[in-house]
């Protein structure tokens, strides 16, 4: 048993020493950066890069590079609340006022209450609330998770394929390993067709991160609950908390980490001006326990 334990220990710090010596290869590869992709490109981002390509420093380099040359033309870090709040009227994907077991940043997304057309218009509104999950992970913690809910979902309102594959590509390839788990609670039965060919966007990591829950099968509830309280988890989703979504109270709030996000990445004052200036901006609603 010793000999065991001995030889785990030292497979782990193999792994680790590989692991680091991976992270180096990677920055060396990208070479000199500058601005907001030096500033983005920290170890623990190499480090998701290399995860999210099984330690492929090859394919991590082409993924990241990608990610680079997306980030400096799509500019997401300096989405303001006050250009998308109008897709956040209905409170269709907004930041949960509470937190998974493990201190994660929880998004809810709500399909059935979609409020606009402009596919482009949504992927903005969807990235600046990724950025914002991001931007509010407590120290350590580096995932969020998503709570899906098919409320008023129909065949009239069902998400187009290209917003699905959108979602995806954003998700998978721009913020690869920010995902920790996504439940999808209680999906219609249209829902099953529009699953069938999303599936195939998922790279095989993903596609592991999607749980189905449904209320009378037990196991996927009790694998929910592992990751969240019955008093956090609203009723939507089998738990205890009354979910109500202001828009008013969470485009304040929002606001506030605009002002937030501009001081993390240095923007001039003059953006920050424009940012606080904002503060009576037609708001978001918030979720409340």
């Amino acid at each position: 048993m010793f000999l065991w334990r001995n030889n785990t220990s030292h497979d782990q710090e193999n792994d680790s020493l590989q692991h680091e010596s991976k992270i180096n290869e990677l920055k060396a590869t990208i070479g000199p950066l500058s601005g907001h992709s030096l500033q983005y490109c920290t170890d623990a981002c190499f480090r998701r890069y290399l995860d999210a390509r099984n330690w492929n420093v090859d394919k991590a380099k082409k993924m990241l590079e990608e990610t680079i040359k997306w980030r400096s033309t799509y500019k997401p870090e300096e989405i303001c609340w006050h250009e998308v709040a109008v897709e956040g009227e209905t409170g269709k994907i907004y930041r949960a006022n509470f937190h998974d077991r493990q201190g994660r940043t929880v998004l809810i997304l709500r399909p059935g209450m979609q409020n606009t057309k402009s596919i482009d218009n949504q992927m903005r509104h969807l990235t600046y609330l990724i950025e914002n999950a991001v931007l509010n992970l407590p120290e350590g913690q580096e995932q969020m998770a998503w709570l899906i809910d098919f409320t008023g979902l129909s065949i009239n309102n069902t998400p187009p394929i290209k917003s699905a594959r959108d979602t995806v590509n954003i998700l998978q390839n721009h913020y690869p390993e920010r995902l920790a788990v996504a439940f999808l609670y209680n999906p219609p039965r249209i829902f099953e067709a529009f699953w069938k060919i999303v599936k195939y966007f998922l790279d095989a990591k993903t596609f592991q991160k999607v749980k189905f829950v449904y209320p009378k099968d037990n196991d996927s509830v009790e694998l929910m609950r592992s990751y969240f309280d019955d008093e956090n988890l609203p009723t939507e989703f089998g738990g205890r908390a009354i979910l109500k979504y202001d828009h008013e109270e969470f485009s304040r709030l929002m606001i506030e980490d605009d002002a937030k996000a501009a001081s993390f990445w240095g923007f001039d004052k003059k953006l920050q001006q424009a940012v606080n200036g904002h503060l009576g901006a037609d708001g978001a609603p918030s979720p409340v326990s």
